[in-house]
């Protein structure tokens, strides 16, 4: 997701952060779940993984601004 960022970064604003670590690990599970359909593992229907996708990216460019701005 942070692509050229070293993992230590995102692993230290994950622990300094809790709403950041909370993004993260729902933008984990819903890419676990999102991947999981697509392979046919987890059966859901066509609008439920649209709706996963979408919140997956509103997720990824949220946990993305987060991750540039300062924390307050």
């Amino acid at each position: 997701m942070f692509e050229g960022q070293p993992q230590s970064e995102i692993d230290a604003r994950r622990q300094r952060d809790p709403e950041f670590k909370a993004l993260y690990e729902r933008h984990q599970k819903l890419n676990k779940k999102c991947m999981d359909a697509e392979l046919g593992v987890l059966p859901i229907d066509g609008l439920t993984l649209g709706r996963m996708k979408r919140e997956k990216l509103l997720a990824k460019q949220k946990l993305e601004r987060m991750y540039h701005s300062p924390m307050h």
